[in-house]
């Protein structure tokens, strides 16, 4: 059975959609083909069509290969599809993308859903055993891949065809390549598939293995209508967009952007001073970044700010936005910051707008329209303001359980999202850290989250991170990883954490790094921090 709050919140959000121009008036004719590309392709299918039936000819996507218009984009896409046809891919088949930000990965992701294959998107930062573990588990039937990913591909017994190479070659001539098939493919719409296929995203697997998070194409529907409650995006602008886009936050983004008709500017790999080069060389208003970019962003040696001022968005998430880095950007940026806060097997849970952010540094916000989040006890009841309890969700675009088989655990047709928070006076929802990240340390709960925020805001230290290791006599004990400058010492960290939190979350341990392992996602790997 449907809420009246999904159905309230899903007019709230196609209300949105229709300010932020992503709905509108059109010429029948390309209102028709419109309602065709949706009905034939499904949403993903049709992502790259929608925009090239309104806008052909405006400036559709940005990489270091150059600018596609919409229309010159869909036709590729559909020369693609085509030429996979002819090679038997089809519903039942699954595509596996494993590409950086550029063209290939939204051609793949969009000729796939043509032909009806389900599109299953592959994380960069997988070594060999673990992308032939997760493509053999999720029944890839065809790979497409960036030529640095060769080594890795190696095993996979199916079709692989290169979207990139930074070497001689690149184009039609080179054998396989998505620029040969393109090539040879008939750039006219291919014909409806039987049935849609469904897009794949897998979890990070931060705590574990990875796992195929599948969604139906029809779920998808309601999520950029949410965003827009929140988010002022507009049509017809350009955006840039940093995170990985095999994952959440960046696939959403860059979708969003391209069913928004505005220009998609990405680059293959983050580089402070090169984002704002483009940010200012293509006028974007709008900035997509985890918050470690958005941190080495401000860092920049003598940024110019008003070089960033025709952003009127800068939508941060995929990771932890800390209190001290949340005050940072609002000083610098002023009320432009958004904090997006979801998972792989909920999608969009909460958006912290800036008024949420200025009463609440960090904090994650409300959810956005159609969107349900409570934070619950053991008992399951609601957890009164300020006591921290499990966060869980519902919502039109959660997914239906693991590819695998299984789901995350329930509560009243809730969804447990793994996470601890609280809510505070105002209703905003904080998150104060991974529910499998509490430590017990002499019988007192201890969220690492909470040292983590504190040493953050220290001005010598850049990154902070803070896991649990046994202890014989506590049962476990605090170390914390820092990347620090100046002349901090073990001492002082102790004596900083002592002053303002209780005894039991100073650290017993402080270790010095140069970095923190991070995935490409930005999301700090604290299972390859040492605990020995």
């Amino acid at each position: 059975m449907v809420s009246l709050t999904r159905i309230s919140g899903e007019l709230n959000g196609l209300r949105a959609a229709v300010r932020a121009g992503m709905i509108g008036p059109m010429p029948p004719r390309a209102l028709a083909a419109t309602v065709r590309a949706l009905r034939a392709y499904g949403p993903l299918g049709a992502a790259t069509a929608l925009p090239a039936h309104r806008f052909p000819d405006r400036a559709g996507l940005v990489d270091e290969r150059g600018t596609l218009t919409f229309g010159e984009l869909d036709r590729r896409c559909n020369a693609l599809a085509n030429a996979w046809r002819e090679r038997g891919v089809g519903p039942g088949d699954t595509v596996g993308i494993l590409c950086r930000n550029h063209r290939g990965l939204l051609e793949a992701m969009s000729a796939a859903a043509k032909t009806g294959a389900s599109v299953l998107f592959l994380n960069t930062d997988f070594a060999g055993p673990q992308l032939r573990d997760a493509a053999r588990r999720e029944g890839v039937t065809a790979l497409v891949h960036d030529e640095e990913y060769t080594a890795a591909a190696e095993g996979l017994d199916v079709p692989r065809h290169l979207a990139w190479t930074d070497g001689p070659g690149d184009g039609p001539d080179r054998a396989g390549s998505l620029d040969a098939l393109i090539a040879e493919g008939d750039p006219a719409p291919p014909p409806a598939p039987s049935r849609h296929g469904s897009m794949v995203i897998l979890t990070s697997g931060t705590s574990g293995r990875p796992q195929g998070a599948p969604r139906s194409q029809s779920r998808s529907m309601a999520l950029p209508g949410g965003i827009l409650s929140k988010v002022p995006l507009r049509g017809g602008e350009s955006v840039f967009v940093g995170p990985p886009l095999f994952h959440g936050l960046g696939l959403t983004a860059a979708v969003l952007a391209l069913g928004l008709g505005s220009t998609l500017v990405l680059r293959r790999r983050f580089d402070a001073a090169r984002v704002v080069d483009d940010l200012t060389g293509h006028g974007c208003t709008a900035l997509i970044a985890v918050p470690v970019m958005l941190s080495r962003l401000l860092a920049l040696p003598g940024l110019d700010l008003s070089r960033l001022s025709r952003l009127t968005v800068v939508l941060t998430g995929g990771a932890r936005l800390e209190a001290d880095l949340s005050r940072r950007a609002a000083t610098a940026l002023g009320p432009r910051l958004y904090n997006f806060y979801g998972s792989t097997e909920a999608s969009c849970i909460a958006i912290a707008t800036p008024a949420d952010l200025a009463a609440a540094p960090g904090c994650v916000g409300r959810p956005p329209a159609g969107t349900t989040v409570r934070v619950l006890d053991q008992a399951g009841r609601p957890a009164a303001t300020g006591v921290t309890g499990r966060v869980f969700v519902d919502s039109a675009t959660r997914f239906g359980g693991y590819t695998g088989g299984g789901g995350r655990p329930e509560v009243g047709g809730l969804m447990e999202v793994g996470d601890l928070g609280h809510l505070d006076g105002g209703g905003r929802l904080l998150i104060d850290g991974r529910a499998d990240d509490m430590i017990v340390s002499g019988g007192e709960n201890v969220h690492p989250a909470e040292v983590e925020e504190l040493l953050a805001a220290h001005p010598s230290v850049r990154e902070a991170a803070v896991v649990g290791v046994p202890d014989e006599e506590f049962g476990q004990r605090l170390r914390a990883f820092l990347v620090a400058g100046g002349d901090l010492t073990e001492d002082r960290v102790k004596t900083h954490v002592a002053a303002n939190l209780a005894r039991s979350k100073v650290p017993r341990e402080v270790v010095f790094l140069d970095e923190l392992p991070r995935n490409p996602t930005g999301k700090v790997l604290k299972r390859e921090l040492p605990r020995g």
